[in-house]
């Protein structure tokens, strides 16, 4: 068991190192969809259900493996679901049939969904070991893997075909967990200190509050996935269709957005020391609120990118917040819960901003990612003495 500073650095380097794959890998499928869509003659419409493997497998994964964190240890659930992870990226461009593509995104999304709660697990053991508020830096890390893979993937989509393009990512993937899966299964997960007497146990809280907050913390993560849905699917088609921009100023829309996002995980830790957990929930959700109301319904382009920028700061916490805070209260279970919620917020997102722009207008849609964060800033203030710092 870890427990001198150097085992624990190392530890954090490998959660680290985890979190960056996780984006990477995902960051480098999505951008091969349209290929992936050419290759397998899918419509518009037939797309959408194989999609919906990802979704489908992440969320039916999330429970069982807070389970499985449990019973086996976070530690080694992230190391076989990195490997199942790595292997199945691969195996989209082998699919030719629509049928066959659902089956294996709904391998992907299943080692997807595990590997998140696994590694969200290892992480709040190691925050809480550290008594450190460093959740932000980890889900940086996966922010920047995103942008990495991203930016990769559309580099080499002119010069290599799909099959090649994931088959060399699944070999990256096989080898950061080569490296880094010896420093997770040589350590078990590291146990908090001894608390101070006057410190909150969470033992002792009635194990329907602890359920009840868990749920809570679960709905800011939700509020917030929500937000980052709705950017990546309706940010650049807002700026080009009703401010008129290029195609290319578009999207620049929803690169404001995830690098400000990123650059606020980077200060996260910094942030979290000074204001605490629920004040960093409150002023993060009153400034995405103020940021995408300013993004949505300012006449200018370039208010509209400030506004995408600022909504990205303000978000950019409250995900790593909401987990660390119910994985604390309630272990993998409560990061299941938490990441379930996530996951069906973002996947919530498109869809309602589509449906709501038929029946108002684009602009006015995309006010819901404000309600949504001014909604987790009224439970931050209405959390922040249940669940002391």
């Amino acid at each position: 068991m870890p427990g001198t500073s150097r085992d624990l650095t190392r530890l954090r380097t490998a959660i680290t190192a985890f979190f960056a794959l996780d984006g990477f890998l995902f960051a480098g499928w999505v951008v091969r969809i349209p290929a992936i869509k050419h290759q397998t003659g899918a419509s518009a419409g037939d797309l959408g259900l194989a999609l919906l493997g990802v979704s489908a497998g992440a969320v039916l994964t999330m429970t069982l493996t807070g389970r499985l964190c449990r019973r086996y240890g976070s530690h080694q659930v992230t190391v076989v679901c990195a490997v199942l992870l790595s292997l199945s990226v691969a195996l989209p461009p082998l699919t030719h049939s629509v049928l066959a593509l659902g089956a294996v995104l709904l391998i992907f999304g299943a080692a997807y969904g595990g590997i998140n709660v696994a590694f969200n697990s290892a992480a709040v053991d190691l925050v809480t070991a550290l008594r450190r508020p460093i959740m932000p830096s980890f889900h940086a890390a996966f922010s920047l893997g995103g942008m990495v893979g991203a930016g990769l993937g559309g580099l080499v989509a002119g010069a290599l075909s799909p099959t090649l393009h994931l088959a060399g990512l699944a070999v990256v993937g096989l080898l950061v967990t080569a490296v880094a899966a010896p420093t997770l299964l040589r350590h078990e997960p590291p146990s908090a200190p001894t608390p101070a007497p006057s410190a909150p146990e969470t033992s002792r809280r009635p194990q329907g509050r602890v359920r009840g907050l868990v749920i809570v913390f679960g709905l800011i993560a939700g509020c917030t996935a929500y937000g980052e849905g709705a950017m990546a699917d309706w940010g650049a088609l807002h700026l080009e269709q009703d401010l008129d921009a290029s195609s290319g100023v578009a999207a620049l829309g929803y690169t404001c957005f995830a690098l400000a996002m990123t650059i606020g995980r980077l200060s996260g830790t910094a942030l979290l020391e000074r204001l605490g957990h629920g004040r960093t929930v409150v002023a993060g959700g009153a400034t995405a609120a103020a940021g995408m109301l300013l993004g949505s319904l300012a006449p200018s382009l370039w208010a509209a990118l400030l506004g995408f920028a600022v909504t990205g700061l303000g978000l950019a916490n409250l995900f790593p917040v909401a987990v660390e805070r119910a994985g604390t209260l309630a272990g993998p279970s409560g990061v299941a819960t938490a990441s379930t919620f996530g996951y069906g917020g973002m996947l919530l997102g498109p869809p309602a901003i589509g449906f709501m722009a038929d029946w108002l207008s684009l602009p006015v849609a995309l006010t819901s990612v404000a309600v949504l964060a001014a909604i987790a800033t009224l439970i931050g203030v209405a959390t922040r003495r249940a669940v002391p710092n």
